[in-house]
C-alpha cells in the first residue's frame, strides 16, 4: 500500500486533483469530509461538542452551527484545543477504518489541506502538492467560492507559503493551466504513484 499525502492551498485546485486520482483508482481519503461525518447529527462527536460548548452551538435543527463555533474557538487557543481533542481522535479512527478497507495493494490518497502546516509529511510514503500562483488561486476564490479578493487573501496568508509546501513535497503538480494541462500532469503523477505502488 502506498501511502500519499495530497495538499495544497485554498484556490490551487487540490479538490480537483483529488477526484481525478479517484477516477485513475486511488483509494481518496478526504480529511475534512470526514471531520463533518464526526460531528453530524446523532453523533457522540456532537453530543460531545454541544456539552463542552454548549446548546448555543447547535442550529435549531440540532445541526453543527459551525460559524457559531469558530468565533468562540477562533479567538480562544485553549477552546480551539479542546475541540481538537474532541473531533481529531475521531477523525484518525475513521481514517485508520477507511484504510482498513482499502486493497492491500491500493493507492492511498490522503487529501489534507494542512498537511504542511501540522507537519504531517512523514506519516506519507510521499507528498504530492497542487500549485498555483497567487494571482491565479484569488482569481479562482472569487469566480467559484464568491469569495471577495480581501478574504481570498486573508485566507492564502492565514496558511503556508508557497514555498513552504512546495519544500515538503516530493511531487509537484502545477495546475496554474487549462483542464486539459491538468487532466495530463495528473495521468503522469498516477503512472508514477502506480510504479512507486507496484
Amino acid at each position: 500500500m502506498l501511502k500519499v499525502g495530497l495538499t495544497g492551498g485554498i484556490g490551487s485546485g487540490k479538490s480537483e486533483v483529488a477526484r481525478r486520482l479517484a477516477e485513475c483508482g486511488a483509494v481518496v481519503i478526504d480529511a475534512d469530509k470526514i471531520a463533518r461525518e464526526v460531528v453530524e447529527p446523532g453523533t457522540s462527536g456532537l453530543a460531545e461538542i454541544a456539552e463542552a460548548f454548549g446548546e448555543g452551538v447547535l442550529t435549531p435543527e440540532g445541526a453543527l452551527n459551525r460559524p457559531r463555533l469558530g468565533e468562540i474557538v477562533f479567538a480562544d487557543e485553549a477552546r480551539l484545543a479542546e475541540l481538537n481533542a474532541i473531533v481529531h481522535p475521531r477523525v484518525g479512527a475513521r481514517t485508520e477504518e477507511l484504510m482498513a478497507g482499502a486493497p492491500q495493494d491500493a493507492v492511498v490518497v490522503y487529501d489534507v489541506p494542512l498537511l504542511v502546516e501540522n507537519g504531517l509529511g512523514r506519516l506519507y510514503d510521499l507528498v504530492v502538492a497542487v500549485d498555483a500562483p497567487e494571482e491565479t488561486r484569488i482569481r479562482r476564490l472569487a469566480a467559484h467560492r464568491d469569495m471577495p479578493e480581501d478574504q481570498a487573501r486573508a485566507r492564502i496568508k492565514a496558511q503556508a507559503t508557497r514555498e513552504q509546501r512546495l519544500a515538503a513535497a516530493d511531487i509537484v503538480i502545477d495546475n496554474s493551466g487549462t483542464v486539459a494541462e491538468l487532466d495530463a500532469r495528473v495521468a503522469r503523477v498516477w503512472s508514477e504513484l502506480e510504479r512507486r505502488s507496484g
